[in-house]
């Protein structure tokens, strides 16, 4: 892979020296650093007003995978598996636009709505299943994760929905009895 573009590595908000310049992979399965703050770029891509104006008229998921292609490159997710990715956790919301924007007396409200279980949440955790699934089958973690989760909201049932159904991935996530609403609780039984 000489010459090729690498992605950008991660390091831990805590400063730690272990947790510094760590893959996107392993950011992504570790999910908290080991001295548990949270993984932030080393670096930011730039985007010229040229590349900016052609993505004037993609599609959400189209428009997601060239952001997320400037973090992640060929040497984490090849591209077209990326795509494959983005495309997969896009096709889980009611919206085709995923979150549209609309036009509400003179201001401009982008809905986080659209999703399986009605939360915002769902924009990162339904790409976030997939990222896992992914990274399990080829080669990580010998090919199993346990998530464990505990929640008072919708985060629980946003993780479910994210990770059901992904080969390799059990989810286990706790809430207090009688202090989640009827349909969060519904959401995660």
């Amino acid at each position: 892979m000489t010459g090729a573009e690498k992605s950008i590595t991660y390091s831990s908000t805590r400063g730690c020296p272990t947790q510094k310049s760590i893959s996107f992979r392993t950011a992504v399965m570790r999910g908290l650093a080991h001295d548990r703050g949270l993984f932030v770029p080393d670096s930011f891509p730039t985007v010229s007003p040229e590349e900016l104006e052609s993505w004037r008229n993609l599609s959400y998921a189209d428009l997601a995978t060239e952001v997320i292609g400037k973090f992640v490159k060929d040497d984490e997710v090849p591209r077209d598996v990326l795509a494959g990715i983005v495309k997969k956790s896009c096709g889980a919301f009611r919206s085709e636009d995923v979150t549209p924007l609309i036009k509400v007396e003179g201001h401009y409200i982008l809905e986080l709505f659209h999703g399986p279980t009605f939360a915002f949440k769902d924009v990162a955790l339904q790409m976030l299943g997939n990222f896992f699934e992914y990274f399990l089958s080829t080669g990580s973690n010998d090919g199993r994760l346990a998530v464990l989760g505990a929640t008072s909201g919708d985060t629980g049932s946003a993780a479910i929905y994210g990770l059901r159904g992904k080969k390799g991935v059990d989810c286990i996530i706790l809430y207090p009895n009688g202090r989640v609403s009827e349909i969060q609780e519904r959401q995660m039984t």
